[in-house]
């Protein structure tokens, strides 16, 4: 199923889009029981598939990514936290902060996945039981406020900005996608290719994640996990490439779809 919350006459709805083009209403929770009834609705406003209970976020899980950085592969999932005040909607803007400024702001295409029932020391071979579906995700950072001396290496401020999480367009249900590591990915900045490569480079998979995190952590309904992102990232490239106020941004991912976002200066 691919579903879509979106904006309805009277707030925000869940939807499943089929084939033929049309949507039809979702009854029950989506975090629990849930189904596509007959009611054909016409979807508003496109919002980010998922509130998320937690973002669960994984760096440099792909190979050549951590090589493009200085790095080699880690023994461990390294885990970092967004808060959920950064999830963005599929065509609303990513914003560059005035205050607490910077002038580096990174894209990072990602998979993200959405644990779907509570899940706890979970076993790799059972692991993607608890997955709901997975949706794109750009990992947008500071890269001044994670990387340079003055920004103390904190990548949860560098990525936890206002609008730093754009999520969407749908949220693809597991049985669609019954292997998450066999996926195109990709990053578009003003439609030139910066990112294309595929999840299989992962170098801990989806189950060995949810195998890692539900170890230590309760994953509650609603947690979104995002994997880690492909080598191509703005910062790392010879001559550094990083979004700026008219720019457009495209993450792309296989069987899921396509999420855009403007980028402009932020409101004040």
């Amino acid at each position: 199923m691919r579903i879509i919350r979106h904006l309805g006459p009277t707030g925000p709805a869940y939807a499943a889009l089929q084939p033929d083009g049309t949507a039809r209403e979702i009854a029950g929770d989506i975090l629990g029981e849930f189904h596509a009834t007959d009611r054909v609705v016409r979807p508003g406003k496109l919002l980010a598939p998922v509130v998320p209970a937690n973002l669960l976020a994984i760096g440099l899980n792909y190979r050549k990514h951590a090589e493009e950085g200085g790095r080699g592969a880690p023994e461990k999932p390294v885990l970092f936290l967004k808060a959920t005040s950064a999830v963005q909607n599929p065509g609303d803007p990513i914003e560059i902060p005035r205050h607490l400024a910077s002038d580096e702001v990174d894209y990072e295409c990602e998979l993200a996945v959405v644990i779907g029932r509570r899940c706890k020391n979970v076993a790799r071979a059972d692991a993607l039981d608890y997955v709901l579906g997975y949706t794109c995700a750009n990992d947008v950072s500071a890269r001044d406020w994670q990387r340079k001396p003055w920004g103390g290496g904190q990548w949860c401020q560098a990525k936890s900005f206002d609008t730093f999480c754009p999520l969407g367009p749908v949220l693809v249900t597991r049985d669609e996608i019954p292997d998450p590591n066999c996926l195109r990915i990709r990053t578009l900045l003003n439609d030139q290719v910066m990112q294309d490569w595929n999840t299989d480079d992962m170098i801990f998979d989806v189950p060995a994640l949810i195998e890692f995190l539900s170890g230590s952590k309760t994953l509650l309904p609603g947690t979104v996990i995002l994997t880690g992102t492909p080598h191509g990232v703005g910062f790392a490239r010879p001559l550094p490439v990083f979004m700026r106020p008219g720019d457009t941004v495209t993450i792309d991912i296989e069987k899921i779809g396509s999420l855009t976002n403007p980028v402009i200066l932020e409101h004040v």
